[in-house]
């Protein structure tokens, strides 16, 4: 063990060393039954007396900090009778202040866990294939070398950005070689390589209202003023964007959160707009492998011929948010700094993970997961559907959808429920879910619900809707 230990002066150097060695056994940096070094090795670091460590040793053990065990050495004592450990803490700073944006962007709240879980976000951890995962990592690790971070691809692992341009050619029409993937820790940091790359402090953002808000957020911490634009039936009202935009987000195949698709007619203007503007669109296609209904549309990035598109997307919703694997897919022009900026940020990712998943695709058993998992959220997804009918029909209209995890549902005109409480008062219940309002960044938010199924079994989701409709109480 290494012992942190400073010695200053000529004073009286056994107490120095009694403090500070009760200070890390009281904040629990030493641990209960946790062995220190010995005297003599103590007194070789510190370059005192033997007999001064140990005089310190003998006070704690008398105090019941330390106890000592004849031919095994010196340990930390019982919690029970040393008390509870007292929290160590960093200074507070007071005179220390982040720049104004970050008063404005709220923390990320836990999520915690009910059996009725309608939260969006997450697929269900129970369908991932976990040996199939643990024996790919297994092999990779036995597999590893060391290398220096100087010497490793900021892009990402070779072969997971080769699989990646292969898969995503085959399942999404999306037109790249190896050299045009740039692996990220999820999609967020993707955003985040893209804000870094291309947004100025002051210019102007364009967002889906409503949309997702970590991308909102992250955009105005880069110093981006974000406005929101109106989604209609086809997606992005195009005609709604502001002219001076240097950069619009877009989440086109599956629009988050109301799940309608853009139109192709509106894909194509959107093209022509940011060509004609200069700006560059973000297309955020983060969970259109889950469609269950309708041919899907050409992605905006095989349709882009003047290189305004960064493709964007990751795993986290086909497999697991905890392997943080992302991906983008950029113009020739932006390659060289989104590398640039990924090396800056990270050096590169967990290349082992990495690795994993460059064999999981190359083997199939990517696709294999997605046509299994598919079937069982598609019978959530109707399942979803039919309790609504029955037990909400009345005051949720289910907004069309036939891909992802979510639906969402907007009040039924006329309804004056306040959905933020009815929310609550299901929670009461074990019944989690959001209002729609909470992805809507203009106020006053509109009024609806996002029911996900990611995170709730299909034997539960009857129940469910059925204590979801009881909190909104009786129909007027």
């Amino acid at each position: 063990m290494e012992l942190h230990i400073r010695l200053t002066g000529r004073g009286d150097l056994t107490t120095q060393i009694y403090r500070q060695l009760r200070e890390a056994v009281l904040d629990a940096r030493l641990r209960p039954g946790e062995r220190l070094p010995p005297t003599r090795e103590l007194a070789e670091r510190l370059g005192v007396a033997r007999n001064t460590v140990a005089t310190a040793y003998d006070r704690l053990t008398s105090e019941g900090f330390l106890v000592g065990r004849v031919g095994s050495g010196t340990y930390v004592g019982d919690r029970r009778l040393i008390g509870e450990a007292r929290p160590r803490t960093a200074p507070v700073g007071r005179g220390v202040r982040p720049r104004p944006v970050w008063d404005s962007v709220p923390e990320v709240p836990r999520a915690g866990t009910l059996r009725y879980d309608f939260r969006v976000g997450a697929p269900d951890p129970a369908l991932f294939p976990l040996e199939v995962w643990r024996r790919l990592v297994t092999r990779q690790l036995r597999a590893a070398t060391v290398r220096c971070p100087a010497n490793t691809e900021p892009a990402g692992h070779p072969g997971l950005r080769a699989a990646l341009a292969r898969h995503l050619g085959v399942s999404r029409s999306v037109r790249a070689g190896t050299g045009d993937v740039l692996v990220t820790q999820g999609a967020q940091q993707a955003l985040d390589l893209v804000g870094r790359v291309l947004i100025e402090p002051g210019d102007r953002v364009a967002v889906e209202e409503p949309g997702y808000p970590p991308a909102r957020r992250l955009f105005q911490t880069h110093g981006a003023r974000v406005s929101g634009v109106p989604v209609d039936a086809e997606g992005l009202v195009v005609a709604a964007l502001p002219a001076d935009s240097r950069l619009i987000y877009v989440t086109p195949s599956h629009q988050f959160p109301l799940g309608v698709p853009m139109s192709l007619a509106r894909r194509t203007a959107l093209l022509d707009w940011a060509e004609r503007h200069g700006a560059v669109v973000v297309e955020d296609d983060y969970d259109s492998e889950y469609r269950f209904a309708g041919r899907p549309l050409e992605p905006l990035q095989s349709l882009d011929r003047r290189g305004r598109v960064i493709y964007v997307g990751s795993f986290s919703k086909t497999l697991l948010p905890m392997l943080r694997v992302g991906f983008l897919v950029s113009p020739a022009s932006l390659r060289p700094a989104l590398r640039t900026a990924r090396q800056l940020s990270d050096w590169h990712g967990d290349l082992t993970t990495q690795g994993a998943l460059a064999e999981f695709i190359d083997e199939g058993l990517l696709a294999r997961h997605i046509r299994r998992t598919s079937r069982e959220y598609a019978a959530r997804h109707r399942r979803i559907l039919a309790a609504l009918a029955t037990h909400l029909g009345e005051r949720l209209h289910p907004v069309p959808s036939a891909a992802g995890l979510h639906l969402a549902a907007r009040l039924a005109p006329g309804s004056t429920d306040d959905l933020c409480a009815v929310a609550a008062r299901a929670r009461e219940t074990g019944v989690a879910v959001e209002s729609l309002a909470s992805y809507c960044g203009e106020r006053p938010g509109q009024a609806g619900l996002v029911i996900g199924y990611g995170g709730i079994a299909l034997a539960d989701i009857d129940e469910g809707i059925h204590r979801l409709a009881a909190a909104f109480g009786p129909e007027p």
